[in-house]
């Protein structure tokens, strides 16, 4: 992800959220519709989502010290993961609450053009908010649907905008037609319906967020796509035989760790292995920018099912 395309979402995201948060408070003090409350809540906590992520974003370009050799960039994945569980706690648990006592005391609406004209504007601002997150991320996306986008995506500040907006429309859309009703039924009944429904959906949006940077934080490698072109790199050269086995480790949603054992020629001399080793790791740092920690071990190839590997072979395996 490109650091100003994501910083830009997300700082589009932060300013409509906050402004929509104290229209909806303010609608929700006049009309009394739970439904708003939720809503204001529900932005008020993806405010303070966008500011963990631009925190994150900020901290994991902190310089690798001997206590995190290889960075600090996986803190990115761990402040997009308490945004799930805040958005879980805050706006989904919270609204279902607040839903549940609206339907055991229902009451109508005191000025209902005011919530209504709030959450109007609130579509229009959350509908720019979504444009410029998916216009952000389309040039990574490239080929992917949305769906595959937010899965495989190892960047999180962008999928949990693009969510978190989606998500936000949907609640909007959702409360619209719950204080609608009300105003026409004179039944808060469908004010109280409308707040469980947005906090279900809230709820729904932080499970898929958190599985997915759960994943991250535990630990995925590269993409398959990555390791085919990683692995052409490194047969480019006749004289590496095979790649033994090769692993790989996403260190930041930027970058990744290779490490790999090739098989060469048990002739090579130290100094040939240290140029075919150096220009193998050129190789592969030009097919794939990402992978800019890599570790090659030369090796020997013995087959498994060869009764009678050679001596040379056997003695070059032993000091392994």
């Amino acid at each position: 992800m490109s650091a100003s395309g994501g910083r830009k979402a997300i700082i589009a995201a932060f300013g409509a959220n906050l402004g929509i948060a104290i229209a909806k408070f303010f609608a929700w003090f006049i009309s009394g519709s739970s439904a708003l409350l939720a809503e204001g809540v529900h932005s008020l906590a993806d405010s303070g989502n966008q500011l963990l992520l631009l925190l994150g974003h900020k901290r994991a370009r902190q310089k690798a010290d001997r206590e995190h050799p290889f960075g600090y960039g996986r803190v990115r994945f761990v402040y997009a993961f308490v945004v799930a569980i805040i958005l879980f706690t805050v706006g989904g648990v919270f609204s279902v609450y607040e839903g549940v006592n609206k339907i055991q005391d229902p009451h109508p609406l005191e000025a209902w053009w005011l919530p209504v004209g709030v959450l109007l504007v609130a579509i229009v601002l959350e509908s720019f908010s979504l444009r410029t997150a998916v216009r952000e991320s389309n040039p990574l996306r490239g080929n992917k649907s949305w769906v595959q986008f937010v899965r495989r995506s190892k960047a999180p500040e962008l999928p949990v905008v693009l969510l978190e907006d989606v998500a936000a429309l949907a609640g909007l859309v959702i409360a619209l037609l719950g204080v609608g009703l009300t105003t026409i039924t004179g039944n808060g009944l469908f004010d109280g319906i409308a707040t469980i429904l947005i906090g279900i959906l809230l709820i729904a949006v932080a499970i898929i967020l958190g599985v997915e940077i759960k994943s991250l934080l535990v630990g995925e490698g590269a993409s398959d796509e990555d390791i085919v072109l990683i692995e052409k790199a490194l047969l480019r050269d006749d004289e590496i035989e095979r790649i033994i086995h090769m692993k790989s480790l996403y260190l930041g949603p930027d970058e990744f760790l290779i490490g790999a054992k090739i098989a060469v020629s048990p002739r090579k001399t130290i100094a040939e292995l240290s140029v075919l080793i150096n220009k193998a790791e050129e190789r592969i740092r030009n097919a794939v920018p990402a992978a800019r920690v890599i570790y090659l071990e030369p090796d020997v190839y013995i087959d498994p099912h060869d009764p009678a590997p050679s001596t040379e072979a056997i003695v070059l395996r032993s000091s392994d």
